[in-house]
Parts: structure tokens; sequence; C-alpha cells
């Protein structure tokens, strides 16, 4: 009899972006002439670097000469690539990350919601609380979340690791041992970071316990602190316990283009069983390659012009995070994050919730945000921005963000 995988059903509601765009198309339809300004999705909104475009053009007229033709890409990457990432992500910062531990993928998203089949069914999860959903919802897909309880917004199988202004939104060790531990440094939705000696709590934490931790670095390029580390494995002991994923896409704006990759090193085993020949079989099994053109395109980023222009690019979005944080300042906002990473996180005026707040933002300053409770329960209360806007709309966007909530603070 065909039946359907019922872990789908328990999924509650829609994706949290979707959500939001259709909310924001409902009031768009419903008021035309006015314009929104969008600071809600991460999504980049500067083109392609010069160097890399030309890396593009070149690329495509490889595929069109039968000398130079490329057909399926190698399933975990071309060799220049994988080098190229050694050489400038993991050399230059002193970690003992080798080629053939490199897996090239299409997106950090895509690994980080993949990489839980290779882990049992039974295994438990532990996650920062707010957390980028894909981690959770990756998990209730496999059955490995059990319930969900709408009063708390909790699943009975997680453990939910709070992140709160309290703690300095660095998570506590769980009290329950967990499996696998996602952490995402520097921190969507909250822009915070860990420094190096934060971070090798939970190094020593995760080898000590028999743990996993599921490291998602998309935001490295941002970090402008010394001492937050770039990747976990400049942490000693990383590579007995850790698995890194990095993006292309908040690096170098390849939202369009498509390109991440996952570090499993070969010292990394669970039970005696190595994860990167489990990973390398489930990788090789499901998925045929990046394209070869993307490819030559992420190579080019790690050239001299090519990091010239990107490091360009991310100090534009700095520049807007550092205008949202001086904004939110002088309208008297609570806010965070936004100096290792292109997203801040505020709190919500006294008395509204983040979907009230969302909603108020909408109507009366025409700017949309990402509601913080859509992260997690430890989410509510706060609100996230990003500084993927143009610098034109990030300015205009403080100017009616500071006149809305010049009003009294209470809006209950």
């Amino acid at each position: 009899m065909l039946t359907i995988n019922e872990n789908y059903l328990k999924l509650p509601g829609s994706y949290l972006f979707s959500d939001i765009a259709k909310k924001v198309a409902a009031y768009q339809k419903a008021h035309p002439e006015r314009e929104i300004i969008r600071l809600g999705i991460g999504d980049v909104t500067q083109p392609i670097a010069p160097a890399i475009v030309e890396a593009l053009h070149r690329a495509v007229d490889e595929m069109g000469d039968a000398g130079t033709f490329r057909g399926y890409a190698p399933d975990l990457g071309y060799d220049f690539l994988r080098e190229a990432i050694v050489e400038n992500d993991y050399r230059a910062w002193g970690c003992a990350v080798e080629a053939d531990e490199i897996f090239v993928s299409d997106g950090a998203k895509s690994d980080c919601g993949n990489i839980q089949e290779i882990f049992g069914p039974d295994c438990r999860i532990a996650v920062c609380d707010p957390v980028y959903p894909v981690y959770v919802d990756s998990n209730v897909m496999a059955g490995r979340a059990g319930t969900y309880d709408p009063a708390t917004g909790k699943w009975s199988r997680v453990i939910y690791m709070p992140c709160t202004a309290e703690n300095g939104f660095v998570p506590e060790l769980p009290k329950e041992r967990p499996d696998l531990i996602y952490l995402c440094v520097p921190n969507n939705p909250t822009g915070t970071a860990l420094t190096r000696d934060q971070l090798a709590v939970w190094v020593n934490y995760a080898n000590e316990n028999g743990a996993v931790i599921l490291y998602d670095a998309a935001y490295e390029a941002y970090i402008t602190e010394q001492d937050v580390p770039h990747s976990i494995y400049e942490i000693s002991g990383a590579r007995t316990c850790a698995v890194e994923f990095r993006s292309f896409s908040k690096k170098a704006g390849f939202t369009g283009l498509r390109l991440g990759f996952t570090v499993v090193p070969r010292d990394l085993t669970c039970g005696g069983t190595a994860l990167h020949g489990l990973w390398a079989r489930r990788h090789g099994t499901k998925f045929n390659g990046a394209p070869y053109i993307v490819q030559r395109a992420g190579e080019a980023v790690y050239s001299a012009e090519g990091k010239r222009q990107v490091e360009a690019q991310v100090a534009c979005y700095m520049e807007n995070a550092r205008v949202i944080l001086q904004g939110l300042k002088e309208a008297d906002c609570t806010v965070f994050g936004g100096v290792n990473s292109p997203y801040i996180w505020l709190k919500t005026p006294e008395g509204m919730t983040s979907w009230q707040f969302f909603d108020f933002l909408l109507e009366n300053a025409n700017v949309v945000g990402t509601p913080g409770s859509g992260f997690g329960p430890s989410g509510e209360g706060y609100f996230r921005l990003t500084a993927f806007g143009t610098a034109e709309n990030t300015a205009r966007a403080m100017e009616r963000m500071r006149k809305v909530l010049g009003r009294p603070k209470s809006f209950s």
C-alpha cells in the first residue's frame, strides 16, 4: 500500500521564510503604492565580482569547445577548487585539513540538512535556541525529533540550548548528553560569535562525550574580531569531533550560483566507523557534482583579484551592519550582533511579540525583517535584520524605523 513519510506531517506550518513572503505579498497587493524595503531574508544584493564573472565566461567558452568540454563533475569536487580551498581557508589559518577531506556541493544549507542521514535514527541532537530552522526541520523529517508541543514550541527529543542576552548568547553545555551538536558561528540569527576559548569548551566536551559537532561556518568571512576563529579546526582536538560546513553564498554572493563544501576529517569516527567514508558514499550516490563553470567561479574567489573584490563586497555589507546598529541605537533599541556577522538581533518593544513587531514595521515603516520566534522559543521577543540590502535601502530603512520607533516604548 502506498504511504507517505508521516514525519513530514509533524512539521508545524510552512517554512518560516515562505510565511514571510506570503505576508509581504498580501500586503503589497493591498498597498501597491507603497515601497517595501526588505531586510528579512539573507539574500545578497551586490552583483558577482568581476574576477569571478571573467572566470565564469572562460569556463562557459570551454564548455562550447569539444577539446575542453566537461561532462559530469567529480562527485567530490574538482581538485583545482579543493586545493584552493585548503590553501586559503585552512592552511592560511594554521588548520590541518587535506583536499581529500573536502566535499564540494551546491551549498551549505543542503549539506547541513543532509548530513543527518549518516547517523542513526536514535541519535539525540542539541541545537542553540534560537536556531537556523534547517537543523531541526531536517531531523524532524528523519523521525529523530520526537513530538512537537505547540505550547512551548519545542520537540520532545531535541535538546535546546538557550542563547539569550542573559548568557551573552553563548550556549551552555547541556545537562542531557547529546550525540549531535549543531553550532553556527558566527550565529544566524543572533549575529553573535564564540571566542577561541568558548569554542574550545565545546570541542573538549564533544571529545569527552563521544559527540559530533556539526559546525556551520557559513558567515566566517564576516568575522572582524581577532579572538573569533574562522574555522573550528583552529581548535586543538576538533579533527576528532567536528564536521564543518562552508558556503560561497554570503562570502562571494553565490546565492544564485549555488556552491559550498563540507569538511569531514579522516580522523572522525563513530563507533569505530570513519564518517569520511560514509559521507563520501552518501555524497557520491545522491549528488552528481557541482557544475564545472560554478567550480571555476569558486576557484576565482581565491585569486588575488577575486579576494580583493570579495573582501570589498563584504566590507560594504558590514558597513550596512554598522548603519543598522547605529540607527537602532539612536532609536533607543537594544541590539546585538552586526560585528562579526551581517545579522542584527534586536529586542522588540515592550508588549510586542516578534510577529506583532513584524506587522508593525511592515504597516508603519514598510520594512521587512524576520520574527525571532521563527528561529525557536528563545527567539520570541527578538527580531532579525540583515545587512545584505543596498547601502541606499539600508539607510532609508533606518530613517523609517527611527521615525516609527520614536513613539512610546510600550506597545501593550
